[in-house]
């Protein structure tokens, strides 16, 4: 009898999830439930789960609204009639079509009105929906000719009262107004609960009629959905024979340039894989991937496959991936087996420049009625959350700022502030908003809107309404196009070689970095700025820890790194195995068979099910369920606590000893969601190395290409130095020399004016046009001639330096500037100004600073050029020792003068800590620790310039300075402000440093993980 019910995908409107309203309807007595959330389709395949489980019969619709209001409920008969509703949605939402006031035609939908709207007259498929409290306006004559078409009414909307005010918060946060000032059709009425079957039925008692109208619909709709079979496109050429063929001819092509030897390992290898992709019917798939990377390649885009497809032999023969599974041992099973209830999908990634024309290839090849990305939520997150709902209280934004960025326990213990973490809380997990997916985009066989209305954010490019997991439970394997600035460093680096030196590098001959000493030595000490993927802190460490010289090395550290491996303790047990190999004994003969290359550690996804079917004996299924666990997918600790039971069975019939069981499952578990396979991080590894080599050989080229593409883990002024440590000589951006972004002239470096903030893009962009016309500018004076600019932009490119070229004084280009002008303000530029002769004045000598320029820089680029750091500060210290010497003082006090970079917040179970990163006056980098009762005492106090006082630590081979005392030092006054004291430290604010905050819980401790080093046998 419920006709109209909602959940939270409603957003900013329903408040209960999925599985909350199918329970509230189960213990309602329903036996039959309609989902019909507003403007969207998002839950339909999930609550159709759910009901399933519950005895419930799903039926599926959409409530349809225009703003706040309620225009009329739609409720399919089948599937045909959720794609009638899907495409009017999608009409409205990609194409900008009117939402109808009246409902347009439909062959497979009800439609319901409410008594505030209805047509004057009624098809066939038409009801009009009437509440309870509304029975008695049915009396009214207008009414009457419609008795034959009245249905039951009952919305659900939220659980209890404390929701409706849950509700009421939610419509305020939509509507961006106070609670206090919502309207009455705000919000939804205060009855939107279940209530007893019987009970609805009583109120209608006298109106059979009504409730057998009711019934009807209940009995004709049904949703019948098959998640089994595949959605994707299913061929690539006609049908699956030819795809077989075409695959198998490609594959084979492929090997003879990969393999000219041709070892029966190869070959055998071939054979198995393409058996497997041709009963699975996965050709098509493979084919659609080759094809979006043969129009890259085409294109002259650079592309790295990676995930769980580089263990296939036929994507490393086809090009989709780089990666050698037969160098690197790498199973196929892990990528497709026959025991996978979903098959996989490559990931793919692009540079951030090219990505939306690969996007735009697919759209365009494969049809815009058949692709789409799939969706996301953004769900409420901490900080949004206590803004938002703040905001509806009242509170003001400095109130506002405090309660987001701090923890609950440090919020003022007021009444307001009581109620907005209580609703607070109950917002957690609730989408916030609808998204694109980073990089999972569909290609569907039949029209999209079968399963999905679409929408069109910003971006462009159209969505689904679902997200990945949804996509993948109903039969899509999606295909991940990715991005990222690395492979734009990349391919920058060499197109900027090739022009400046002559110079082509093949980047995909891996065997040319791969033995490289210089490369090798230069990962050994984590000289490894701007390289993908290795040149954060924790990772620069890493390398240092384990002196990572050689390949594999770098796919072990890729994988070890990332949160599981590192939370478990299996990082450190790695780093000392790794320095230490004869100082260990294997937990067991299984570990040392399985995991010999890897010291007996679990480090790949793989190694997780190697060690859970070899040593738990678990099933293949089992194993299945541990890689999808792994992989990050939803419900995976869900899923993965089903396995437990099975692997502890198993490990006691085998004779294992308990104790060793339970540190096994504890290593298995805390893999999931946060672990690489072996495969991706081998693709990492190979683009770290590309990164490196043109680091290496060509650090000028490559620092500026990272500078263009928007840096990595740091920020431009790390970049820029990095640069200078590459012996490049680094200028100003000047209108003779610059670009819109960096360019380089043999080591000559001229920053490009998309790092001046206040410049608008028109003119960074018409200063090199205008130049490439009609030659160099000769003088200040022909510059403002040929460039349409104000007086502030040309201020702003005069304290830069941009005009240095002229041989004057900033001082006596800004009064020449100004008195220009005069002359030649932009909006009155005729040709006849252009050849009036301006007067020549005589200037008085003007004396500066030689330090001014640098305050000029900080402010307009936000750090100096023309000078170091150092060179602004008031003392003339510059510390004991240097970080290069660092690792001959472990357990020694140090006192070191040193800039900030960055710090890295980690949360421990006595307070926040802090991880700094530094560079000393010879411009290297080092380490310190900073723990919460020193930090106290000694706070970050933005950036600058610290002296610190410490403790060397060395941990195999990688110093860090476990720090006591440190003060920041104070920069000279700003001698532009020699006469205003109170502006003399006002651009010092500027002066950055990167923060990387981490809310995790606190990892354990190495005491409170136990790791075993030694063998553990049964007793």
């Amino acid at each position: 009898m419920f006709l109209n019910s909602h959940t939270y995908h409603s957003l900013r409107y329903g408040t209960l999830s999925v599985e909350e309203l199918v329970k509230q309807a189960a213990e309602a007595g329903v036996k039959e439930l309609v989902l019909t959330d507003i403007n969207t389709v998002t839950a339909i395949y999930d609550f159709k789960k759910e009901c399933e489980k519950a005895g419930i019969k799903p039926i599926v619709g959409v409530e349809i609204r225009k703003e706040k209001r309620l225009l009329y409920i739609t409720i399919a008969k089948d599937e045909t009639g959720i794609a009638e509703i899907n495409r009017l949605l999608t009409n409205h939402n990609c194409e900008g079509a009117e939402l109808p006031e009246f409902s347009p035609h439909f062959d497979q939908v009800f439609v319901i009105y409410t008594l505030s709207n209805f047509p004057e007259t009624l098809n066939e498929n038409e009801f009009i929906g009437v509440r309870a409290e509304e029975l008695n306006f049915l009396i009214r004559p207008e009414l009457k000719k419609f008795s034959e078409k009245i249905v039951i009414l009952h919305p659900i909307t939220f659980k209890t009262k404390k929701e409706f005010n849950l509700h009421r918060i939610l419509r305020a946060i939509d509507q961006n107004t106070l609670i206090s000032k919502l309207a009455k059709n705000d919000c939804c009425s205060r009855n939107e609960v279940f209530e007893p079957v019987s009970t609805l039925l009583e109120k209608f008692k006298r109106y059979p009629k009504i409730i057998q109208n009711t019934r009807n619909i209940l009995d004709v709709c049904v949703f019948n959905f098959d998640f089994k079979t595949p959605k994707n496109k299913i061929c690539f050429t006609t049908d699956k024979k030819s795809d077989d063929v075409l695959l198998r001819k490609l594959a084979y092509k492929g090997l003879k340039k990969r393999y000219p030897e041709k070892s029966q390992i190869v070959l055998d290898r071939m054979e198995k894989e393409l058996q497997v992709v041709s009963e699975m019917s996965f050709s098509g798939y493979f084919l659609i991937t080759l094809d979006i990377v043969k129009y890259s390649m085409s294109r002259g885009f650079l592309h790295v496959g990676r995930g769980s497809g580089a263990n296939s032999i036929i994507s490393y023969c086809l090009g989709i991936t780089e990666i050698c599974p037969i160098e690197l041992n790498l199973y196929f099973e892990r990528f497709l087996n026959k025991h996978r209830n979903n098959p996989p999908d490559f990931d793919i990634d692009w540079s951030w420049r090219e990505r939306d024309e690969i996007i735009q290839y697919i759209l365009d090849r494969y049809g815009r009625e058949h692709v789409a990305f799939c969706g996301t939520n953004v769900e409420f997150k901490y900080r949004s959350i206590f803004r938002e709902v703040g905001k509806a209280f009242g509170l003001p934004k400095e109130e506002l700022d405090v309660l987001a960025k701090n923890p609950m326990e440090m919020h003022d213990d007021n009444k307001v502030v009581k109620l907005i973490q209580k609703y607070g809380v109950l917002l957690e997990k609730f989408p916030n908003q609808r998204s694109m997916h980073s990089c999972g985009i569909i290609i569907s066989e039949e029209p999209i809107t079968n399963y999905s209305a679409l929408e069109m954010p910003p971006k462009g490019f159209p969505i689904v309404q679902f997200d990945m997991n949804v996509a993948e439970d109903i039969g899509f394997e999606k295909f991940d196009i990715l991005s990222q600035r690395g492979l734009g460093t990349i391919n920058d680096t060499l197109k900027l070689v090739h022009k400046n030196r002559g110079i082509t590098i093949d980047i995909h001959n891996t065997h040319l970095f791969k033995n490289d000493k210089s490369c090798n030595d230069f990962l050994s000490i984590g000289k490894t700025i701007g390289c993908f993927y290795i040149e954060s802190p924790a990772m620069r460490g890493l390398l240092r820890r384990l002196k990572c010289q050689d390949y594999i090395t770098l796919v072990a550290a890729s994988s070890i790194i990332r949160p599981g491996v590192a939370k478990s303790g299996m990082m450190k047990e790695y780093i000392f195995r790794h320095n230490n190999p004869t100082k260990f004994e294997y937990f067991h003969e299984v570990f040392e068979e399985q995991l010999g290359e890897t010291y007996g550690i679990m480090v790949y996804q793989e190694d997780v099910i190697k060690i859970a079917l070899h040593f738990g004996g678990v099933s293949a299924n089992d194993g299945d369920v541990l890689r999808r666990a792994m992989s990050g997918k939803s419900r995976s600790l869900k899923k993965l606590q089903q396995v437990r039971d099975n692997f502890f069975e198993s490990c006691a019939q085998k004779g294992h000893p308990e104790q060793l069981s339970q540190e096994v499952y504890r290593q298995i578990e805390s893999f999931a969601g946060y672990s690489f396979c072996k495969a991706h991080s081998a693709s990492y590894a190979v683009e770290s190395y590309q990164s490196l080599y043109l680091k290496v050989n060509y650090p000028i080229e490559f620092m500026v290409s990272a500078i263009n593409n928007g840096g990595g883990f740091y920020r431009t002024e790390v970049y820029v130095h990095e640069c200078r440590m590459g012996g490049g000589k680094i200028h100003n951006p000047c209108v003779n020399r610059s670009l819109f972004e960096t360019t380089v002239f043999g080591d000559d470096v001229f920053l490009g004016f998309m790092h001046i903030e206040k410049l608008e893009s028109r003119i960074t962009d018409f200063i090199p046009e205008e130049r490439a016309k009609n030659g160099d500018f000769t003088s200040l004076e022909n510059f403002i001639k040929r460039v349409p600019v104000g007086i502030e932009t040309l201020q702003t490119l005069i304290f830069v330096g941009a005009f240095r070229f002229t041989g004057k004084p900033k001082n006596e280009l800004l009064i020449e500037g100004r008195l220009l002008m005069i002359h030649f303000q932009p909006e009155y530029r005729l040709p006849a100004f252009f050849e009036t002769p301006v007067p020549e004045y005589q200037l008085p000598q003007l004396n500066r600073n030689k330090f001014e320029d640098a305050f000029d820089e900080i402010e307009i680029l936000g750090f100096a050029v023309s000078c170091s750091p150092f060179d602004l500060l008031q003392t003339k210290f510059r510390g004991k020792i240097m970080a290069t010497d660092l690792v001959k003082f472990h357990k020694k006090q140090v006192k070191m003068l040193a800039y900030l970079i960055s710090r890295k917040h980690v949360p421990t179970k006595k307070g926040t800590m802090f991880f700094g990163t530094w560079i000393d006056v010879e411009g290297n980098f080092f380490d310190t620790a900073h723990f919460p009762d020193n930090l106290q005492k000694y706070p970050f106090q933005g950036g600058g310039c610290y002296l610190l006082l410490g403790q060397v630590e060395v941990d195999f081979h990688f110093p860090t300075i476990t720090v006591f005392k440190m003060a920041k030092m104070p920069f000279i006054p700003d001698p532009r402000y020699a006469e205003d004291k109170e502006k003399s430290y006002e651009v010092h604010k500027k002066i950055n440093e990167d923060v990387s905050m981490t809310w995790r819980k606190p990892y354990p401790q190495e005491h409170e993980i136990g790791l075993p080093r030694n063998k553990m046998v049964l007793k």
